[in-house]
């Protein structure tokens, strides 16, 4: 990497938040302390054990299709906890939750397993706006009977954290360090000591580097996947050209060709 290219990539270093999501997957990634004192703050609880978590995490619907969850975790009685980062927060509506819901409960259950035994599960969106224009710091969706008003307990919880809302409760200074873009300015111990890491130290930013050149390298890949599929949609290649021409794997061949089969249009 050139000098100038090297200094572009520093300065973008320097201005990242937590609530920007390839800088938030960094420092979450396999960090428990952490992505437990988020949890605990947010449902304002000091007991939560979290046992596992990962960033990025993709799981597969029936049928076939992949979400990527921004954190996962699991606490020590087997709760789970989907945290999403949304910035804007077009990505954070009510058919969003649902859908990550519906596909984590698929795929956390045991063959065989009684319906009374699934897991609890909370899925948390922390936006860059208050999402409900409310001005409330946080926001709990909770079903109940609609002629009775009584709770409809089925163990899963829908949270929204508003981000645009500031004030000295923990959750007030939580949402703070997550727009912050010096860990010198953070509260919260954990997360600036992670910040700091990935911003300040050698090891950290040359991590960071990596990943943007990853990315790069991804949005380059992802330009010629677009190109490859409008090139065989215009009818100027086969899907066999497009292959050798784009540099296509198997998959990514079969990804167009599928694509062109759910529009029923043939190649």
């Amino acid at each position: 990497m050139n000098t100038a290219a090297k200094k572009t990539d520093l300065d973008y270093i320097a201005q990242l938040r937590l609530m920007d999501d390839d800088f938030m997957s960094k420092c979450f990634e396999d960090n428990i302390e952490c992505t437990e004192l988020v949890i605990r703050v947010i449902l304002g609880r000091d007991d939560i054990i979290v046992k596992s978590v990962h960033t990025q995490h993709q799981i597969k619907n029936l049928q076939g299709k992949s979400v990527i969850l921004d954190i996962f975790a699991v606490d020590d009685k087997g709760k789970y906890y989907n945290i999403e980062i949304q910035c804007p927060d077009k990505g954070a509506g009510e058919t969003r939750a649902r859908y990550n819901a519906s596909v984590i409960d698929s795929n956390i259950g045991h063959p065989g397993e009684p319906h009374d035994r699934l897991a609890e599960l909370y899925v948390i969106f922390i936006t860059e706006r208050d999402f409900f224009k409310a001005d409330r710091p946080i926001y709990h969706i909770i079903k109940s009977v609609e002629e009775t008003g009584q709770r409809f307990n089925d163990g899963s919880h829908i949270i929204y954290v508003n981000g645009e809302y500031r004030d000295e409760s923990p959750l007030g200074i939580l949402i703070q360090d997550f727009f912050c873009t010096d860990p010198d300015d953070m509260r919260y111990k954990p997360l600036a000591d992670r910040a700091r890491y990935f911003k300040k130290t050698e090891e950290g930013v040359r991590s960071m580097c990596r990943l943007l050149e990853e990315m790069r390298e991804e949005t380059a890949k992802e330009t010629a996947n677009e190109f490859a599929y409008k090139s065989v949609k215009e009818g100027k290649f086969t899907i066999e050209e497009a292959k050798s021409f784009f540099g296509l794997t198997d998959h990514e061949a079969e990804s167009i060709l599928r694509d062109f089969m759910l529009n029923d249009q043939t190649p």
